[in-house]
């Protein structure tokens, strides 16, 4: 294979990690934010204050797009090395598998993220522990950030 679709295939794989990873933020805000526009109309019907903290469940997600960006950095970097001749398919194949775990992270915190708006506007209380739920899933994306980067681009 010549040089020039080697280092596309890698870069590639970097676009499909910054891809993913923004697919499941998104599905992941959609989701907190569908629920914390209910539970502020819920609040606005009681006549009680609608909390604006709502909105760090809704953001929450965000930051597996940034993980997805930095992975995609550092596969643009090694897309360019020479290593890259014989990296290019794992590139490819760990672009796509770090993507999709980000992904999924960002998915499942826009779960918590929505149970805990919901709980949060109806009780007011437990913020820290949404959080630290939010905290723990976050933690799968950082997971698959730092492990692709060291499985194949040591």
């Amino acid at each position: 294979m010549d040089p020039a679709t080697i280092e596309a295939l890698g870069k590639a794989g970097g676009a499909a990690a910054l891809g993913l990873a923004a697919v499941g933020s998104s599905i992941g805000a959609g989701l907190a934010g569908s629920s914390a526009i209910g539970a502020w109309k819920k609040c606005y019907a009681q006549s009680k204050a609608a909390p604006f903290i709502l909105i760090t469940f809704i953001g929450a997600p965000l930051s597996q797009t940034i993980y997805g960006m930095i992975l995609m950095g550092w596969m643009v970097d090694v897309a360019k090395s020479p290593a890259a001749a014989q990296n290019w398919a794992t590139m490819l194949i760990g672009g796509i598998c770090g993507g999709l775990g980000i992904s999924v992270s960002a998915w499942f915190q826009g779960y918590a993220g929505a149970a805990g708006a919901d709980a949060l506007a109806e009780t007011g209380q437990g913020f820290g522990n949404y959080l630290m739920t939010l905290g723990v899933i976050e933690t799968v994306a950082l997971f698959v950030l730092v492990f692709i980067r060291s499985s194949f681009m040591s």
